[in-house]
């Protein structure tokens, strides 16, 4: 049987929007001494819950605005959920927004030691893998050059480089294909591949239905921050292409 790597349970958030709402002159007038300003709620997601187990694959897919990105946040650690419940077994990596933590005003050699740090790697370890992270990067010949110099692919490639070779349990990747060219694409993808085989888990958002037919197992499709199906890959990219369709023809 296999383990349960990620298990969300009834997970909902909330966020709060201020905005001003029509006042007289009055009002506007106490408004700049009282600071005060009315506010709502978004409501992003409502009670959602899945599993994701050892070697699979999790797709994330619906419309802007569907709450995709503000879930994969949730299980990353880096919002708070308002109810529910989730549980991570093994080590999260997660690759939403490339290029988060490098430090700027560093070489990329120093950048290797810090950010792999952060995730765990000892010296040693990093010393062991040091080359295959540059070499996968194909970024050999940048190794002292401080990475304001680098160019915003180079900075994807290397944080992409930096977090596959960390011992990732699970990954969580926000349209991470969309890094660099078509081969470098095909080299990222193979290598993710290759952890799913060895017991990784991931969970994959993207808009590009071939990417997510490609590799994912299963999918979870999210509409106005609620699931609308989860299932078998082939039957729910179906049903979300038809839906898709459906309300361009209406528009």
């Amino acid at each position: 049987m296999k383990q349960k790597k990620i298990m969300v349970d009834k997970v909902s958030k909330a966020f709060k929007i201020s905005f001003r709402k029509k006042e007289s002159f009055l009002e506007r007038f106490s408004s700049v001494f009282s600071k005060k300003k009315s506010k709502k709620f978004l409501q992003a997601l409502t009670d959602i819950s899945f599993d994701v187990s050892e070697r699979e694959i999790l797709g994330l897919i619906g419309e802007n605005g569907s709450g995709k990105s503000t879930l994969l946040r949730i299980i990353a650690g880096i919002y708070n959920k308002d109810n529910g419940k989730i549980r991570i077994n093994g080590k999260i990596i997660s690759l939403i927004g490339l290029g988060h933590g490098l430090k700027m005003r560093l070489t990329m050699r120093e950048n290797i030691f810090v950010i792999a740090s952060l995730f765990d790697l000892s010296k040693n370890q990093i010393k062991q893998r040091f080359n295959s992270i540059v070499e996968f990067a194909e970024l050999e010949d940048f190794l002292d050059t401080k990475l304001y110099q680098f160019s915003e692919g180079m900075l994807q490639r290397l944080s992409f480089s930096i977090a596959i070779h960390c011992n990732p349990d699970i990954l969580l990747l926000d349209e991470v294909f969309e890094v660099g060219d078509e081969d470098f694409k095909k080299k990222s993808a193979e290598k993710i591949k290759q952890l799913i085989k060895k017991g990784a888990s991931a969970i994959l958002v993207s808009h590009d239905m071939l990417m997510i037919s490609k590799y994912c197992d299963r999918i979870v499709w999210l509409d106005k921050g609620e699931i609308k199906d989860i299932g078998k890959t082939k039957e729910v990219v179906k049903k979300y292409k038809k839906n898709v369709s459906e309300i361009k023809a209406k528009n």
